[in-house]
C-alpha cells in the first residue's frame, strides 16, 4: 500500500471520489489511468461546488479494497464513482450491481484473491446506487454509446464495487456508489499517453465528456456545458452493439 494518500483539504462541499485501474496481466495500459485525472480536471471546472478527489488504484487485490476503505473513511464522499476496463464494452456501460463472488485470476501483482468471495458475509449481490437508467438516457442524449450491465465480471472491477457499496452501506454513508465500464482498446499500447487505438467507437474527449455528464446526473446537477463539446449534439455510428466477450479489469 502507498505510504501516503493525498486528500483534499476538508470542505463543506460535496466531495467526489474517482478512481481508475493500473495495468493488469492482460492490459498492458489501463485506459482509466490516463483518463481519470482528466476527467476529474474537466468536472472541477464543468459542475460547480464539489471537491473532486481521483485515484488510480493498483489492480490488486488486497491493495485496492484497502486503499477504497480508507478513502471512504476519510472523505465520506456524496458520490463513489469507479472507472474499469473491458473487452466487450463499446461504450460506456453502467453496472448496476456488484456480485459477491472473486474469479481465480491473478492480479497485476501475481497473487490470487484470498478466498472466492468479497465479503464472507455479504449478499449474493448488492445493487449499485447510481439512476443507471437516467444515466444512459442522458447520454444517448448526447450522441454517445451507453448501456446497462448487469454483470460486472468477477475480477477487481466487481470486487471494487461491491466493497464500495458494502462500505456505504456499513457507515450507513448517504452518497451513491457506482460503477463505469469503459472499452479496453482505448488505448494504442504503443503510444499510451498520446492516443487511442483507430477505429474505437469513443475518442478521449468523448469519454471526458461523458463521465462528467455521468457525475452531474448522479450529483442530481443539470446538463454540464464541457469546454469543446455541444450538449445533444449527434455523432455518427452510436447505436450500441451488445455482442462481444469477456476481459474486464
Amino acid at each position: 500500500m502507498p505510504k501516503t494518500l493525498t486528500m483534499p483539504p476538508p470542505s463543506d462541499r460535496p466531495v467526489v471520489l474517482l478512481t481508475g485501474f493500473g495495468p493488469f496481466p492482460t492490459v498492458g495500459a489501463n485506459a482509466t489511468s490516463i483518463l481519470v485525472p482528466r476527467i476529474a480536471e474537466a468536472a472541477r471546472r464543468a459542475v460547480p461546488g464539489i471537491v473532486v478527489s481521483h485515484h488510480v488504484l493498483p489492480t490488486e487485490w488486497e491493495t485496492s479494497l484497502a486503499l477504497l476503505e480508507e478513502l471512504t473513511r476519510r472523505l465520506r464522499p456524496a458520490l463513489a464513482l469507479h472507472f474499469g476496463v473491458s473487452g466487450r464494452a463499446n461504450g460506456f456501460e453502467i453496472e448496476t450491481r456488484g456480485r459477491n463472488r472473486c474469479s481465480l485470476s491473478e492480479d497485476a501483482a501475481g497473487r490470487l484473491p484470498a478466498a472466492e468471495h468479497v465479503s464472507a458475509h455479504g449478499p449474493e449481490f448488492l445493487p449499485a446506487t447510481l439512476p443507471a437508467a437516467h444515466i444512459v438516457t442522458r447520454l444517448r442524449r448526447r450522441g454517445l454509446p451507453a448501456r446497462i450491465s448487469r454483470d460486472a465480471g468477477g475480477y477487481l472491477c466487481n470486487a471494487l464495487l461491491y466493497r464500495s457499496l458494502e462500505i456505504a452501506q456499513v457507515h450507513g454513508a448517504p452518497g451513491r456508489s457506482g460503477f463505469v465500464h469503459l472499452p479496453a482498446n482505448l488505448v494504442n499500447e504503443r503510444r499510451p499517453a498520446y492516443e487511442p487505438r483507430t477505429g474505437t467507437r469513443l475518442s478521449w474527449d468523448d469519454v471526458v465528456e461523458g463521465s462528467v455528464e455521468i457525475l452531474a446526473a448522479a450529483l442530481g446537477r443539470p446538463v454540464p456545458a464541457i469546454a469543446g463539446t455541444r450538449p445533444g449534439s449527434p455523432r455518427p455510428g452510436t447505436g450500441v452493439n451488445t455482442r462481444a466477450t469477456t476481459i474486464r479489469a
